[in-house]
Formats: C-alpha cells, structure tokens, sequence
C-alpha cells in the first residue's frame, strides 16, 4: 500500500516513536498523502503494518477531521460550525458555498474540484466566522471576502 519511499519514512520513523501507537498518525497522514484518503483496506494495511488493531485505528480515523475517509476534491473547504462561528454567520456562509459551488456538505463537485465540508472547532473562536482550505485558514469572513476567496481559487 505506501511505496518503498514512503515505507522507509516509516522505518526511519520508527527509531524515534517509543511505540507503534504514536507512529500511527504519522503513518496514516502519508497514507492519505499518497492515497488522497484512508480506506477501510489501508486501515487494515496499517494495522499488519504497526501490529495495532483495526477498531483502534478506525476510531482514530472517524475522531480527525483531517484524515478522511474518503476522497476529497482539489480544495476542500471545511467550513466551522462550532458556537462562535455560527453566532457570527457561519451558517450563512455555509449555504452561500453549497449555492456558489452547487454541491451540499459532504459533496465533491463534478469537476473533482470542489468539496464542502461542516467543522467543529478549528481553534480560531476570536476571528469568527472562519474556514480552512488545506491547511490555510480564512477568518473573519463575509460573504463577500468568501466569494473572493473562491475566484482566487478558480
């Protein structure tokens, strides 16, 4: 499943892990890096890998909002929903994306550009409303500063 330059990372890594249970991260995020998200079958490859088991793995897969489950499209805007952000119109902004873009939450657009996704905390309550696109967040967002963003990324 990783290709040998990603499997000797994971060796070199090894030395400096105390186990294989804090290596897991490291190891699912190149997977997700190479694969564009972590399946069900490379759950279970990383599980033979670093001798953990599937259930613990899949519980720390479904507990990140950034390792995904499944393939997300060039940009994927993950939208907060958390209390700050929606007392300050994250909702709003979430609805203006789904009309803008033509997909709902949890939706790849048809051009494989484009997914929306809802958030909890992203840790940015004082620049609310906010969202992140990879790993560039976007806060105190408008409507308008949204629809910049998104031509910007046309």
């Amino acid at each position: 499943m990783l290709s040998e330059s990603n499997l000797n990372k994971v060796e070199e890594l090894r030395k400096r892990y105390p186990t294989t249970q804090a290596l897991l991260l490291p190891v699912l995020w190149m997977i997700q890096e190479q694969e564009g998200c972590i399946s069900e079958e490379s759950m279970k490859y990383t599980g033979a890998l670093l001798n953990i088991p599937y259930g613990h793995i899949l519980g720390v897969v479904t507990f990140y909002s950034m390792l995904q489950k499944k393939a997300v499209g060039k940009h994927h805007i993950e939208v907060c929903t958390n209390v700050s952000c929606m007392l300050r119109g994250s909702g709003k902004i979430l609805e203006h994306i789904e009309k803008r873009l033509g997909i709902k939450i949890g939706e790849i657009s048809q051009d494989q550009k484009w997914t929306l996704s809802e958030t909890e905390c992203l840790g940015s309550c004082g620049t609310a409303p906010m969202l992140v696109i990879g790993d560039e967040y976007y806060e105190n967002l408008t409507l308008e500063k949204v629809d910049k963003l998104i031509d910007s990324l046309q």
